[in-house]
């Protein structure tokens, strides 16, 4: 399981520089709703819960990462809002004392890569298979029936360089392996690297990925919009 303690305190000034667009990902979930009891299945420094909790102040929300240095940021940003509940959790793991009817993770422990004309696949922060057969089961026992689960969706991931806000350098670098890719991510002032951070990934083909979910009860909402932020699955 990935752990971003690295990354943790320059996170929020790379994904607010252009890597993310929140209020995009937010309308994305939104389109799916309605929303009550939800959950963000590795949630980060809270960007996305922020940004959600700003917009629906009648539903109860709770946030779990594995990496307690982005739960300490996420926790003093969302200090004001009573409805978001934080924990830190392995999704393999998780115990919560609560069922929920909408969870989701963009880029968070699982997500969809989009790449050309193929069909998207799965990209998990948890390189053992096991795991995530393990992480699925635990997330599926903490679901109501008829809940959504929204898996987002992104772009390929390349290797690039590129400034951010306050003129440093963001970059980063993929190398494929026998079960994913692994990607390093850099942050440079000049000659002096600031942050090294690497996560290895292990991906699913489409198909793949929704048997595993499948087994789990969760099927595959055909009626996504075509413009989605996410890919919708439905616990029977």
């Amino acid at each position: 399981m990935s752990d971003y303690t690295n990354m943790s305190g320059y996170y929020d000034l790379i994904m607010t520089s252009g890597y993310y667009d929140y209020k995009k990902i937010v309308d994305g979930l939104l389109m799916n709703g309605p929303v009550h009891d939800v959950l963000e299945i590795g949630c980060g420094t809270g960007l996305i819960l922020e940004e959600l909790a700003k917009r629906q102040h009648n539903i109860t929300i709770m946030g779990i990462d594995l990496t307690q240095a982005m739960l300490d940021i996420a926790q003093q940003r969302l200090l004001t809002f009573s409805s978001v509940k934080l924990e830190q959790q392995n999704i393999t793991q998780m115990s919560l004392n609560q069922k929920f009817d909408f969870s989701f993770s963009y880029g968070g422990v699982w997500y969809f890569v989009n790449d050309g004309d193929q069909e998207p696949f799965l990209v998990s922060h948890i390189s053992d298979h096991a795991a995530n057969v393990a992480g699925f089961s635990k997330l599926a026992n903490h679901m109501k029936d008829r809940s959504k689960l929204l898996l987002g969706i992104q772009g390929p991931h390349f290797d690039y360089a590129k400034p951010i806000s306050n003129g440093m350098v963001y970059s980063q670098k993929i190398e494929p392996n026998g079960h994913g890719f692994i990607k390093h991510y850099y942050l440079d002032d000049g000659d002096r690297r600031l942050m090294s951070q690497t996560i290895d990934y292990r991906t699913y083909k489409f198909e793949e990925a929704c048997d595993m979910l499948g087994v789990h009860g969760f099927e595959f909402h055909k009626k996504t919009p075509t413009n989605q932020q996410f890919l919708v699955f439905q616990k029977k």
